[in-house]
């Protein structure tokens, strides 16, 4: 029974997970993820691109984030954004959460759901920035003024967002709080930039699930009261 706890576990935790992505996967292979598949492939062109000594302004010119940049021209960059890699961190770990992350999330929730939610986690990083910084230090989710010159996550907060997500859709709850609570330490041991949009990207993502799930029992409370009574 010992030996066979840790299997019950992982299929309480990741069944519902499991199947969602199983089903379009083993139907279509690769075919079913076209938006990973082009988010990786653009991911590692950007990388190549921004390692060149005639690229890397390129590259921060069309997708560098800045809090210090008008909101006009972040938002215009933001796009591009998500797909820009950190330049000090190997990029092979950008490809593989956006592979592993992007990918379950577009078979289980299709592309445009999984786009659209990357960027609402990438934008509530960004945004959250400018407003800490015009908080400033002594607030207690302000942002010292120098942050204001630091790009932003790039990948990273929409890779945080959709594990969050889909954590809370499909029941993997304990994976979900991991997630959380690593961001949380991640803060805490660093408190760098990155780190503090991640945690801006799980609150929106939290909102989302919370707005969800209180319409979805909106919808059950109607269907429930607009039931025919039962005959006896």
């Amino acid at each position: 029974m010992r030996v066979d706890a840790p299997r019950r576990w992982a299929r309480a935790e990741w069944g519902a997970l499991y199947l969602a992505a199983r089903g379009p996967l083993v139907e279509r292979r690769w075919r079913a993820v076209p938006m990973t598949v082009g988010a990786v492939c653009l991911t590692g062109l950007v990388q190549v691109v921004q390692h060149r000594s005639w690229g890397c302004q390129v590259v921060q010119n069309l997708g560098a984030v800045k809090a210090e940049d008008p909101l006009w021209q972040a938002l215009l960059r933001t796009p591009l954004s998500l797909f820009v890699p950190a330049l000090d961190l190997p990029v092979w770990g950008a490809l593989a959460q956006i592979l592993l992350v992007f990918g379950v999330a577009e078979l289980c929730l299709g592309w445009w759901r999984t786009l659209l939610l990357a960027y609402v986690a990438t934008l509530a990083g960004t945004l959250y920035a400018r407003v800490g910084i015009a908080l400033g230090p002594g607030h207690p989710i302000g942002l010292p003024a120098s942050d204001a010159q630091v790009v932003d996550t790039g990948p990273s907060a929409a890779v945080v967002g959709l594990a969050v997500f889909l954590g809370w859709r499909y029941g993997a709850y304990v994976t979900a709080g991991a997630v959380i609570v690593a961001m949380v330490v991640e803060v805490v041991l660093e408190g760098n930039l990155a780190g503090k949009e991640h945690l801006a990207a799980i609150a929106a993502v939290l909102v989302l699930c919370a707005g969800t799930a209180l319409c979805q029992w909106r919808s059950r409370a109607r269907s429930t009261s607009g039931a025919p009574p039962i005959q006896s």
